[in-house]
């Protein structure tokens, strides 16, 4: 969907199979006709073709019949060239939350902090000093290019005299939360309502089901993740989508 071209494009194949005897809503609808509508058209897709309806599974979007991947929608940075680098499609603002048991490192505790990268960008959290279990609550911002990759993330423990430890990592599937960023981009966002997930599988990090909800006329995805490649821990992370035009 990221490359569908606008709402325009979204509702011809979101409205492409609406049933007899129920209408768009008028500009002049109420926010429950307006709301109502919107949930069957997106959240439970009653008017596109059923071969169509998306799921998320694995690391990738996929059509329940048709099995066409949307990955030519979605590139990883060693395809994507200097052009779809350049041009971005968004801005993806990332709170990071809190660790959970995270590995030690020093003597008895680490110093952990968290780095954040999208293509060639970075981003990081402050150090918190002596703590397995700490609590960030820091917003950073990644600019989305046209052509993006997986959300990577890193926990370190901060060292003074040597390298900083690693402490883990994870990869976050934006495919789910920017495809539905799109398609809601242009539409008069009610509030409290579930517009997507990303699904725990063996083939990702999360802990739980992760849904993508309007909250107060915004998109957000809260995550849960076990980090990778070390003996425990967990990062909690929420996603929140700033369009082009904020």
């Amino acid at each position: 969907m990221v490359e569908v071209g606008g709402n325009s494009s979204a509702n011809a194949i979101y409205e492409a199979y609406i049933p007899k005897g129920i209408s768009k809503p008028k500009p002049n609808a109420t926010i429950e006709e307006r709301t109502k509508f919107i949930r069957s058209k997106y959240e439970f897709q009653e008017f596109l073709k059923p071969s169509l309806r998306m799921i998320s599974s694995k690391s990738s979007f996929k059509t329940c019949a048709s099995g066409v991947d949307s990955d030519s929608f979605y590139s990883p940075a060693t395809s994507r060239n200097a052009t779809d680098a350049s041009i971005s499609i968004g801005t993806l603002k990332v709170k990071v939350v809190r660790g959970i048991n995270l590995a030690i490192r020093d003597f008895r505790s680490s110093d952990p902090y968290v780095i954040l990268a999208l293509g060639q960008q970075k981003v990081k959290t402050s150090v918190k000093q002596s703590n397995l279990n700490p609590v960030w609550n820091e917003e950073l911002k990644l600019t989305v290019p046209q052509r993006y990759g997986a959300l990577k993330l890193q926990v370190y423990d901060y060292d003074t005299f040597s390298a900083d430890d690693i402490m883990g990592e994870a990869e976050v599937d934006l495919q789910p939360f920017i495809a539905a960023a799109t398609v809601f981009s242009d539409e008069e966002l009610p509030d409290d309502m579930q517009v997507g997930k990303w699904l725990k599988s063996s083939d990702n990090a999360l802990m739980k089901d992760s849904t993508i909800n309007i909250i107060g006329g915004k998109i957000k995805q809260e995550i849960h993740l076990k980090l990778q490649n070390v003996e425990s821990g967990e990062l909690e992370l929420e996603l929140e989508w700033i369009p082009l035009h904020q």
